[in-house]
Formats: C-alpha cells, structure tokens, sequence
C-alpha cells in the first residue's frame, strides 16, 4: 500500500480505494450468500460479515502488493 492516488488533483490514499473496492465486493457476495439462505447455517451473522470483509479486504492488498513488485 505504497503512495497514492491522484484523481483530478484530489490525493486518496491507496488503502481508502482498496476498502471502497472490498465493500463493493463484499456487497455483491453478501447479495449472493443471501439469496442461496447461506447465513441459515452461520451461528453470528455479523461476526461473518466482518470477517468475510477483511478476508476481501487482505486478499485485495496481497493481489495489489504482488502486481507492484518487479
């Protein structure tokens, strides 16, 4: 998570982009498990939510940190 983004002069740090991108993500599998009834077999919903959103949110910043290797 090295520098920052510069969208029409406006800095946002890389981390703030890579969180917006997990939520949305995250949205789009929350919809999905939703409507299979998955969280029937969760015993914390909430807990499980968290969860699956710093799974996301660690998966996106491991797949950004190895694309700016060289």
């Amino acid at each position: 998570m090295i520098g920052e983004l510069d969208i029409s002069g406006v800095f946002l740090p890389t981390l703030l982009v890579m969180m917006l991108v997990s939520y949305l993500l995250f949205l789009g599998i929350h919809a999905v498990l939703n409507r299979l009834h998955f969280y029937r077999l969760v015993w914390h919903r909430a807990l499980f939510n968290v969860a699956l959103y710093a799974v996301l949110l660690g998966t996106l910043d491991h797949f950004c940190r190895s694309l700016m290797l060289p």
